[in-house]
């Protein structure tokens, strides 16, 4: 009797290179770990890179560059004496040097920022520097997920273009997670603003948080003051939060009596109304109701907004008490 074991899928397997796992698996994107596994499956084939693109459902310009990461980090090595290989690989360095070489010729600018650095470059600092090494790491463990080529390049970036200490980083990236805000482009529009703002230390950044953070909670607090849907502010509605509730302590009986009338006099919330209506009692050192309906009082009495008179109850107009009393 003939017996053999039945292996299923174990009958057809390929080798991954142990580096592959122990040094590559947190750092290396999904795009270029299945180019790698693709090549592997086909290793002693000759393969396009037009072949592996629509095997896998890339862009070719993907695939070049998952293949250059391989290239140089040394897991795949590509032929000396083929010019195709150059191509595959080596299409990005051409560019650069034949920019390098306009550059001589032309006048000379110095950019705002650096260009991004491609996922080889990437690579290539991450194994000569331990503190680009541990930013990307850390990087992973703050997003609860594995960073891509692309995220990688903005990190380090922020690092060697932008100026900014990896603990500097690493604090912005762990405030956007806080406030639900961890995708990498909000991480690097604030990381640059930090930058230009000179925030390079750890100290600068805590107190740069504590600020941003005093404005999270004024915007929140004003939504539940004057029940709005929770959203996002804007920069206008920011610095107005701000100052009404951390700088003027305005009440929050006062702010909810300043949408009210902005409602009622313009049928929706006009931020600049409202704040023109707090800006008067602020400047009045109005600070409470009474006060409110003591104002109110004084300017009935005086006839400013009086606009007619029907059964005996005061009516008033609006616009010409905005006239009159509104500094917007």
């Amino acid at each position: 009797m003939n017996l053999s074991v039945n292996l299923g899928c174990w009958n057809s397997i390929f080798a991954i290179p142990c580096d592959v796992v122990d040094k590559h698996i947190k750092l290396a994107g999904a795009a270029q770990l299945k180019v790698l596994l693709f090549m592997l499956r086909h290793a002693g084939q000759n393969i396009s890179v037009n072949k592996i693109a629509k095997a896998l459902a890339m862009d070719e310009l993907d695939v070049k560059d998952s293949m250059r990461y391989w290239v140089e980090t040394k897991v795949i090595s590509e032929p000396e004496d083929k010019k195709e290989g150059k191509d595959v690989v080596g299409a990005q360095n051409d560019v650069r040097e034949e920019a390098e070489k306009a550059s001589n010729i032309a006048v000379k600018r110095v950019p705002l920022r650096a260009q991004r650095p491609d996922s080889a470059f990437v690579a290539r600092r991450i194994n000569e520097s331990s503190e680009i090494s541990f930013l990307m790491q850390e990087a992973q463990v703050i997003l609860s997920r594995p960073i891509s080529g692309g995220d990688s390049a903005t990190l380090l970036m922020l690092h060697e273009s932008d100026g900014l200490p990896v603990d500097v980083i690493l604090m912005i990236m762990q405030y956007a997670v806080s406030v639900g805000k961890c995708n990498m482009r909000y991480i690097e529009k604030m990381a640059i603003s930090w930058a230009q703002e000179e925030i390079d230390t750890v100290e600068k950044a805590e107190k740069k948080i504590i600020v941003l953070e005093n404005y999270r909670k004024a915007w929140t607090l004003l939504e539940k003051i004057i029940g709005i849907e929770h959203r996002s502010p804007s920069a206008k509605e920011d610095e107005a939060a701000n100052r009404w509730i951390n700088e003027w302590k305005i009440s929050d009986e006062l702010l909810k009596e300043a949408y009210d009338r902005c409602i009622n006099a313009k049928g929706r919330y006009i931020l600049s109304y409202m704040d023109g209506i707090i800006k008067r009692w602020h400047g009045a050192g109005v600070k409470t109701m009474s006060e409110v309906f003591e104002e109110d009082r004084q300017k009935k009495s005086s006839g400013h907004g009086v606009l007619k008179k029907s059964n005996d109850v005061t009516s008033y107009n609006i616009d010409e008490y905005e006239r009159n009393y509104m500094y917007i």
